[in-house]
């Protein structure tokens, strides 16, 4: 089941037909891909990977929620976590590999940690003890910072299609046995 997550300013809700203009306009902007691959996406590239995150939850139970403001429903951005069994080493397939992106207007308010924060908190549930992996390019300060906060730590550094990317991952809080 796909959950709906809900933080002081937002709700995160799986991704519907209506917000795909919205999508698009944000894979569509040079300044919100600067850090992601670098260019930006067309209208048919932006509609195969919105189709991918309903794909994700149906076969692997995860994927990417849409963040969108608690009280105006605006679309924001999307977080979540994927396995695209990418080809980099060292490989973090089997992991859940997690990523935030935020329209331009919605950057540099705390929303990615607020809404990154509610993912965390529901797969140390839904995903207990699973190993939790991001990668950002070095280049990207407020993406780092994020990541700091949110208790990834650095564990090697190496190539994706020509690019130096930093790979991070996160430790599952411990459970208290009682």
């Amino acid at each position: 089941m796909i959950p709906i997550l809900h933080t002081e300013r937002l709700i995160l809700r799986p991704h519907q037909a209506a917000d795909f203009d919205a999508y698009f306009a944000m894979w569509s902007d040079p300044a919100v891909v600067r850090f992601i691959g670098g260019k930006p996406f067309d209208r048919e590239t932006s509609w195969t990977r919105f189709l991918r995150h309903a794909g994700m939850w149906l076969h692997m139970g995860f994927g990417y929620l849409a963040i969108t403001d608690r009280q105006t429903g605006a679309f924001l951005g999307e977080t979540g976590f994927q396995e695209l069994r990418r080809k980099i080493d060292p490989a973090i397939e089997g992991s859940l590999e997690a990523g935030w992106v935020l329209r331009g207007a919605a950057q540099g308010r705390g929303i990615v940690t607020e809404a990154v924060s509610a993912m965390m908190a529901w797969a140390d549930e839904a995903h207990a003890g699973r190993r939790i992996t991001c990668f950002i390019e070095p280049s990207n300060e407020a993406s780092r910072r994020v990541a700091a906060k949110l208790g990834f730590a650095e564990f090697a550094r190496t190539d994706y299609h020509g690019a130096e990317v930093i790979l991070f991952e996160r430790n599952a809080p411990s459970r208290t046995q009682s």
